[in-house]
């Protein structure tokens, strides 16, 4: 947009170029410089006018910049302030999940720790009892519960038989029925026991356990066998006639066992 200043000499030129003539005829030539040197006058003051409005102007936003710049400037500061701040806080919490870092791992290597404790002290527990806990066994047909000792016991004295060695067989057989009275494996030990005589050739007791076995347990699947074994022992010990009547009882007492049918047959050599 132009400014007054320039507007106003133009709009004078331009009144001078129409009305030329007719002003010349009204006026002379003193009101004629009069007229031009008040209008020079007005259009000075007009100029000083716009000169004075647009230094204040200036001068008005040359304040406002300034103030602007110094609220910017104050916000600068503040910012800065506040980023310093932050910066420290910002350390502070570094410093402090650091610490919460290292007590988090020693928190995990306690807790690791004291896992580990609990599971060996769980499975010290568990060996504990597997060692006193009762088995469930199953021997000769019948089940019951034993003690882990009571079941190592009579499976060490059973694997000695079984290897030949009739001396431990017997001593550990003898042993394992004092120390075991009411054991499950009792009638069984005793039977193993009447083998393990017979095969130290110590024929008298391995007659007697024989015996002593059926009258205990006439039930037991191996009395059939107990009787033929006990008419083969005192067959050693020549006692034909004793050997005989066994087998005798034996037939008569479980006659449909393979035991009968093997006595029947050993009769034949009896004489």
């Amino acid at each position: 947009m132009r400014s007054p200043a320039f507007v106003l000499p133009a709009a004078f030129a331009a009144l001078l170029l129409i009305t030329g003539p007719a002003r010349a005829g009204l006026f002379d030539d003193e009101e004629a410089r009069k007229a031009i040197v008040d209008l020079r006058q007005r259009i000075q003051q007009v100029e000083d006018q716009n000169k004075a409005r647009a230094a204040e102007q200036a001068n008005s936003q040359t304040a406002a910049l300034t103030r602007l710049n110094e609220q910017l400037a104050e916000q600068v500061a503040l910012l800065k302030r506040s980023v310093l701040e932050l910066n420290n806080q910002l350390e502070a919490m570094r410093g402090e999940m650091a610490k919460l870092r290292g007590s988090d791992e020693q928190l995990t290597r306690d807790v690791a720790e004291l896992q580990k404790r609990q599971k060996d002290a769980s499975q010290s527990l568990d060996d504990r009892l597997r060692r006193i806990e009762p088995l469930k066994v199953a021997v000769d047909g019948k089940e019951f519960l034993a003690d882990p000792e009571e079941k190592r016991a009579y499976e060490d004295a059973i694997a000695a038989l079984r290897g030949g060695d009739f001396e431990r067989a017997t001593t550990s057989l003898g042993a394992f029925q004092r120390r075991f009275p009411a054991s499950g494996y009792t009638d069984s030990a005793r039977f193993w026991l009447g083998n393990a005589l017979y095969g130290k050739r110590d024929y008298k007791e391995a007659i007697n356990t024989f015996r002593a076995f059926v009258a205990a347990a006439p039930e037991h699947p191996r009395a059939p066998e107990a009787m033929l074994a006990m008419a083969n022992t005192q067959a050693e010990l020549k006692d034909t006639k004793g050997a005989r009547k066994t087998i005798d009882d034996l037939v008569k007492a479980y006659p449909r066992s393979e035991a009968a049918q093997a006595g029947k047959e050993r009769l034949a050599s009896l004489k």
